[in-house]
């Protein structure tokens, strides 16, 4: 089966889209977005891996669900196109990198910018159905997900993966943690972060102290 995604991310999950969960996965995005609004538009659906080549994978975030509303997905987790209002988890992301790194609060929550220095942002769920969250999970999304980020687990060496709240923390299981860096903490979103579960865990500025360690370049937050 072809599908359009960066060739060093197609070279080693090649595999994955030949089995037929995938191939069956693909007839069901394909009728969605025939049939109904969906989220992120088609040529972004890959984006977090297009942004974030296979080798150049330093970190991984792991989401859960694209988001649904108008322009507001854009393939990477967490993330936004260009404009668009910054959802309550952004926010709060970015105010910790503000107190963390000393990092001002940006204009604008496209994290594009984070990807092409080897973020990956992936989404467990690709994508979703408009104003419908969680409309496209347990079609096969996860299972793909989960093997990606078994292959960075297996192929690479030295990651940092950043898992905040209780769906990320359940895929620690899938990662070799003497070969990679688990950092955890509370979900950004306002009903962990008010009660205390995400600010101040400094994963930002963490992240670099283990990539230094490494002799890895830092990300610019």
């Amino acid at each position: 089966m072809n599908v359009n995604i960066d060739p060093s991310w197609k070279t080693q999950l090649q595999a994955e889209f030949e089995k037929p969960y995938f191939k069956e996965l693909a007839e069901f995005v394909r009728q969605e977005y025939r049939q109904h609004t969906c989220y992120p538009r088609g040529k972004d659906i890959f984006a977090a891996f297009d942004h974030c080549s296979f080798y150049d994978t330093k970190v991984v975030i792991i989401g859960q669900d694209p988001y649904h509303g108008p322009n507001q997905a854009n393939g990477l987790c967490f993330s936004v196109k260009d404009g668009i209002p910054h959802p309550p988890s952004l926010v709060n992301i970015f105010k910790e990198i503000k107190v963390d790194v000393e990092k001002p609060y940006p204009k604008s929550g496209n994290l594009e910018r984070w990807a092409d220095q080897g973020v990956l942002l992936l989404n467990a769920t690709l994508t979703v159905r408009a104003h419908q969250a969680g409309s496209h999970q347990n079609k096969g999304w996860e299972r793909f997900t989960d093997a990606v980020i078994q292959t960075v687990s297996k192929e690479l060496e030295g990651v940092v993966f950043l898992l905040w709240g209780g769906f990320a923390k359940r895929k620690a299981n899938l990662i070799d943690k003497a070969r990679h860096h688990i950092l955890t903490s509370g979900h950004p979103s306002p009903l962990s972060a008010n009660r205390g579960l995400w600010f101040g865990n400094q994963h930002f500025s963490k992240t670099n102290v283990l990539l230094a360690q490494k002799g890895k370049p830092l990300i610019s937050w």
